[in-house]
């Protein structure tokens, strides 16, 4: 297996670094250009297996596409509405958004289709979605374990007007809904339940459905959408604060200013909230022209933190609390046990590996702060977010390898030559 061995970074200067677009921004926009009437051009789009598995499905689907990688662009072809194969087999890979608001969107739209996965989303829940689309006609048949991937879908002219979908599990089932639902003859009324009803990642949704000209209403966790045609002729995708949040995690732990070009403030991106968390450790962070900086105290501290709505930076700060003055405890994050691994559960076998002591709970863990953090081999399980996040605590200890880093295609592909780049100065 391949491996990368993360060497310790000295120096006092500054650091730059540049990520790409937003995963969940490129595939969300690329589902509502292929909805829309028209081309749209989304501009600032992710490559990645996630976006590149998205983008496979569409052309599977018989959807027109122009996609340069070099200039970041994909043009879509929209079919207001209209699916142009009504039969057809498509394969998600790993991508859970596209696993999900494909679904959902070949459901409404109707006809007869074969969808496919990897092993490691074969794994992951769809059983939420999977009941809802039943109950509103949709004929679904698992071909392996029911509630899960591989499965034929078959659906046409669904009446239904109202849904009922559970955020805990995962809020990309809301997500689908709400961006599908202008494909039903009669509209949607969709109610959410669960704790992530308020969830940054909907909150997306909910921006871009008004971004893209949909026209909605909301009463509390009560969405209404109406059936409607919407056109946009270009969407500029943001770049990715959950990439960034892994280069000032590198300034919090290094004690120095980092500055992640293009990112700002404004960000529409939950993961934003993830500055907070590192102010509260002492760090403080600002924006200029170039993008937003952070810079690192001497020593941080550990906090208490909830991370239910910015969960994804979870194994960012476990990666971090070791090297803090005091333990840090992350609580409400259960729902990432169903992720691309047990993300908790990874959390606590990597940092016992490097000699930090850890208590792991069914919804969080607490980390000790460790004085002499070890030499250690890190078991990604093909996990992208374990693998970014253990790198950059390899920048303060050295001496940790990470197992698999190819699995960061899933979606930064080029992590590793950014982080190249923070020991020659060159970002």
């Amino acid at each position: 297996m391949q491996t990368y061995t993360v060497r310790k970074l000295s120096g006092w200067g500054p650091l730059t670094a540049e990520v790409p677009g937003s995963k969940s921004i490129t595939n969300r926009a690329l589902l509502l250009a292929a909805l829309s009437e028209g081309a749209c051009l989304v501009r600032g789009a992710l490559f990645s297996d996630d976006s590149r598995a998205f983008l496979s499905c569409l052309s599977s689907l018989g959807f027109s596409l122009q996609a340069d990688e070099a200039a970041k662009t994909v043009r879509v072809g929209g079919g207001g509405g209209v699916i142009p194969r009504k039969k057809a087999e498509i394969d998600v890979r790993s991508a859970g958004t596209a696993a999900r608001f494909l679904t959902v969107m070949l459901a409404f739209a109707g006809g007869e289709y074969l969808l496919r996965s990897s092993p490691q989303m074969e794994r992951r829940p769809m059983e939420p979605l999977l009941s809802a689309l039943r109950r509103a006609g949709a004929g679904i048949d698992c071909l392996r374990e029911e509630g899960h991937f591989p499965f034929r879908l078959h659906a046409k002219g669904l009446a239904v007007r109202e849904m009922t979908i559970d955020t805990d599990a995962s809020s990309q089932f809301a997500s689908a809904l709400l961006m599908c639902a202008p494909l039903l003859p009669d509209g949607l009324t969709l109610h959410l339940t669960g704790g992530r009803t308020e969830g940054a990642y909907i909150g997306i949704t909910a921006k871009m459905l008004s971004q893209f000209g949909i026209q909605y209403q909301r009463s509390g966790a009560d969405y209404f959408i109406p059936a409607q045609r919407f056109a946009l002729p270009e969407y500029a995708v943001e770049p990715d604060f959950s990439a960034a949040d892994y280069f000032f995690a590198a300034g919090a732990l290094l004690g120095r200013q980092v500055t992640v070009r293009g990112v700002r403030l404004s960000s529409m991106q939950g993961d934003a909230k993830f500055l907070g968390v590192l102010e509260k450790m002492g760090c403080s962070f600002g924006e200029n022209t170039a993008g937003v900086w952070l810079a690192g105290p001497e020593k941080l501290t550990g906090v208490h933190v909830n991370m239910n709505d910015f969960s994804d930076q979870a194994l960012t700060l476990a990666a971090v609390a070791p090297f803090a003055s005091s333990p840090t405890v992350i609580e409400g994050i259960g729902h990432i046990r169903g992720q691309e691994c047990d993300r908790i559960r990874a959390m606590c076998v990597n940092l016992t590996a490097m000699g930090v002591k850890t208590e792991e709970r069914a919804d969080g863990v607490t980390i000790f702060p460790c004085d002499h953090v070890l030499p250690a081999r890190i078991q990604t399980f093909g996990d992208h977010r374990v693998a970014m996040s253990f790198a950059v605590a390899g920048l303060k200890c050295g001496g940790l390898v990470i197992e698999d880093p190819a699995c960061c295609k899933k979606t930064f592909e080029n992590f590793f030559t950014v982080l190249e780049g923070l020991y020659r100065g060159i970002n």
